[in-house]
């Protein structure tokens, strides 16, 4: 029988040293740690499933919590069921230890563990979907004060107007024109059209 471990962190600038100090002090190899920085909306991340091939029948998995292995209630569902019933592997979710696989393997034991797995299940896209409700009206609330999202507006230089006159006597290479601009061929063309509407209306 092997042991391994499974962290999962949503991006790649959140911490996962909780749960890398767990796996510590369960006395887990490092390289039979999986890690993967990836949402758990769904299982499928490269840490996952090389971890679901390693697994052998007897083998068991440490994860911190049920919403580490996932966020989304069907798949956790199906996957509990793949790790335990086709991989035949024991499962250990450090922090509800109703929810090791290793104890109560009767009628009854098995009922709560499911009954317990159903409720974490549903509380971990429960909190997914709130998450995402929440960013969602954070986004509209910082729109509707004018925050912008996405790269910064690249401003045309002082000398902007006066550069594209040149050009358009053909006293200014375009080449030169992009060049003294600082702009790229794209901005460029968005920051003309702006110019010659400024233009029109005056």
């Amino acid at each position: 029988m092997a042991t391994y471990g499974y962290v999962r962190v949503s991006s790649v600038d959140q911490n996962d040293d909780r749960q890398m100090t767990t796996m510590s002090e369960l006395k887990i190899p490092s390289a039979q740690i999986f890690t993967d920085r990836r949402s758990g909306k769904d299982f499928q991340r490269p840490a996952y499933q090389a971890l679901v091939k390693t697994l052998k029948p007897g083998d068991l998995v440490y994860v911190k919590s049920i919403d580490r292995l996932g966020r989304n209630y069907e798949e956790i569902q199906n996957q509990w069921r793949l790790l335990t019933k086709e991989k035949a592997v024991d499962i250990a979710v450090v922090d509800m230890p109703l929810l090791d696989t290793r104890n109560g393997k009767d009628l009854m034991g098995t009922f709560i563990a499911d009954l317990v797995l159903q409720i974490l299940s549903f509380v971990a896209q429960n909190e997914r979907e709130s998450i995402r409700k929440r960013q969602a009206e954070g986004i509209t609330a910082a729109r509707a004060r004018g925050v912008r999202f996405g790269r910064p507006v690249k401003k045309p230089p002082e000398n902007f107007a006066g550069l594209v006159r040149l050009w358009e006597r053909g006293k200014l290479p375009i080449a030169d024109l992009f060049s003294q601009s600082g702009l790229k061929e794209a901005t460029f063309y968005r920051r003309l059209r702006e110019l010659r509407l400024l233009r029109q209306k005056k």
